[in-house]
């Protein structure tokens, strides 16, 4: 096939790919047409981060937009009047060794509409993989996506071939994926997730046993969740996380804000984009429930279903129970430091260290790196002076509002006159 057809598919696939939010993308578009060193045309080009955070490309494209599904959500739906096409598989394998040895990528992110069945394109995908790794020797990193009704042997295949598998659950409730979704059905999504569980449990047990066991999808599984298409709360949202959390041992849950694209009263109208600031809220809410030791009914309840957009959820959990402030940083146990806002869990971790061989004033907690804009008024520490100051939740909001701005504008400001 020629090099333009190459191109047209990829520039189709990989634009259809970008709905997909378990990997981030440069969103550069910088041409390379004088004879240059390097092109950055965004053709399904994109960068994620591993576990010790280096930044990596990778290959993001779908196998086909051709969908026999007809989801309201999605832009690849069949009754959707857009541009088809799809790769073949050795299209797919010659691309990303291309690409690699050409050092514009170090992996692949190979998604799919599902055409015939799930099985035929689940097949597919694996057969990418699998010719990536026994006949190319390809060493680097393979993320699948899993075709919700996957049959079980597929599944154990792809997570042979693959470093990381992932269903995307798409809605957040059963009720919703109804509404929008109704020729799929919930338990699909739900197969292979456990499927998934139960061998990467398998396969780490008989590993202690037999050395030699290859190791299965051994960076886990994801799942990715639509916000704001079928009306769920962000209480909603965070509840079925958590459920996937636990039940499925999800390494991530990723959070994707609706894009209205078509008239159908089923979904938002046109115009009424999910704001980036709910789903920024969402991972953030999503970091304190993993790593800082919330639940969910902590931050969201009966009265504040949504998180507030103007502030950070813990920030917001704070004002909302001042009766446990002021915190003394110098007696105060890992999980209720971790409570603070302006503290991080690394700044945690510095506090139980250094106050070994002293007790801490407000140098040593700058020189450590809190946001004292927000922490001062919720500690107390070795030291005469004291921030804290009778304050209702409301007007202390706006205090720290108006000294972010200022900070905020201060640092604008010193980065403009660098250029004066």
């Amino acid at each position: 096939m020629s090099f333009d057809k190459i191109r047209q598919k990829l520039s189709i696939l990989a634009d259809a790919a970008k709905y997909d939010v378990s990997c981030s993308s440069s969103g550069g578009k910088r041409s390379n047409n004088k004879k240059g060193l390097g092109n950055n045309t965004g053709f399904g080009i994109c960068h994620s981060y591993t576990e010790d955070g280096r930044c990596v490309s990778l290959l993001k494209i779908l196998l086909t937009n051709h969908c026999i599904y007809d989801c309201a959500y999605c832009v690849t739906r069949k009754s959707n009047d857009i541009k088809r096409a799809a790769f073949k598989i050795q299209e797919v394998v010659d691309l990303t060794i291309h690409f690699y040895r050409r050092n514009y990528i170090e992996g692949l992110f190979l998604s799919s509409g599902i055409f015939k069945n799930s099985d035929f394109t689940m097949e597919r995908l694996v057969s990418v993989a699998k010719k990536l790794r026994l006949e190319e020797n390809f060493n680097g990193y393979i993320h699948l996506k899993s075709i919700p009704g996957a049959s079980d042997e597929l599944m154990r295949e792809a997570g042979l071939y693959a470093d990381r598998l992932s269903v995307n659950i798409e809605i957040p409730t059963k009720s919703g994926l109804k509404l929008l979704a109704p020729d799929k059905k919930h338990e699909d999504f739900i197969k292979p997730m456990e499927k998934v569980k139960n061998e990467i449990l398998q396969y780490k047990a008989e590993r202690k046993i037999i050395k030699s066991t290859p190791r299965y999808a051994p960076a886990g599984q994801s799942t990715q969740m639509i916000v704001g298409a079928s009306g769920e709360s962000d209480r909603d949202i965070m509840y079925s996380a958590t459920y996937y959390y636990k039940k499925f041992n999800m390494r991530r849950v990723y959070y994707s804000g609706y894009i209205p694209v078509i008239n159908d009263n089923r979904l938002p109208s046109l115009g009424t984009e999910v704001p980036v600031l709910r789903e920024n809220r969402l991972y953030q809410t999503d970091w304190l429930l993993r790593f800082y030791g919330f639940s969910v009914s902590e931050i969201l309840n009966d009265t504040h279903k949504n998180l507030d957009l103007d502030i950070d959820p813990k920030l917001s959990w704070a004002l909302r129970n001042l009766h446990l402030f002021p915190i003394d940083i110098n007696k105060a146990d890992k999980q209720m430091l971790a409570r603070i806002p302006g503290i991080g869990m690394q700044s945690v971790f510095k506090i139980l260290e250094a106050r070994k061989f002293r007790n801490l004033d407000w140098t040593h907690l700058k020189a450590i790196g809190i946001a004292m804009n927000r922490a001062q008024y919720f500690i107390t520490c070795n030291s005469k002076d004291f921030y804290k100051q009778d304050l209702s939740s409301y007007d202390l909001k706006n205090k720290i509002l108006k000294s972010s701005k200022s900070k905020y504008d201060k640092y604008f400001n010193s980065q403009l006159s660098l250029f004066s």
